[in-house]
């Protein structure tokens, strides 16, 4: 990547593998990664993979709760980039204020940053969400329903292009990290 970027914020759609690309871009840069759904679990004093079968908005998603994991997340990467570590932000960031305060923390740290759209095709989602419904690691709580809401209430992406990666993820892993290694979206 040209710049330097510290903060890296990987957002998108529940199943659109932001978590999985998140992860191993973190390691791949050594960098602190922070998960929402690990966060959102931890304040609800739940073991990450607890599932906790919640309507849309409902209980620990809330938009109350989901303000305090926001914040959360937030304190994680201020503290982290204070110490010189690049970091690596996981959540759906699916409401346009979210993204306005991470680009606060980032402008008022000086700290460039780059957000990751995450997205695939319906059928690839479905697939997903049927796989991560049989397994006992899965920590996200998504399933096809609430996809259908999130999707329907996700803020239109328009943030300035030098700050926003559009990236399907359909294709495999290794290949992705190739591609967010050498800038080609």
């Amino acid at each position: 990547m040209p710049e330097k970027v510290e903060l890296f914020i990987f957002c998108g759609l529940i199943a659109s593998g932001k978590s999985t690309l998140a992860e191993a871009w973190a390691g791949k840069l050594e960098a602190s990664y922070y998960n929402s759904d690990r966060i959102r679990k931890e304040l609800a004093g739940l073991q990450a993979k607890a599932p906790q079968r919640e309507s849309f908005n409902a209980g620990i998603y809330t938009p109350e709760f989901s303000r305090r994991t926001y914040d959360r997340l937030l304190s994680l990467a201020e503290t982290d980039l204070k110490l010189g570590k690049t970091v690596v932000l996981d959540g759906s960031y699916q409401a346009r204020h979210e993204r306005d305060r991470v680009r606060e923390l980032g402008r008022r740290m000086g700290k460039a940053l780059k957000f990751v759209l995450c997205g695939c095709s319906d059928k690839v989602t479905k697939e997903r969400l049927a796989v991560r419904a049989n397994d006992p690691e899965a920590v996200s709580d998504g399933r096809w329903e609430i996809y259908l809401q999130q999707k329907r209430h996700f803020s239109r992406y328009d943030e300035p292009g030098a700050e926003l990666i559009n990236l399907s993820t359909e294709a495999p892993v290794a290949e992705l990290l190739d591609r967010l290694s050498a800038g080609v979206f």
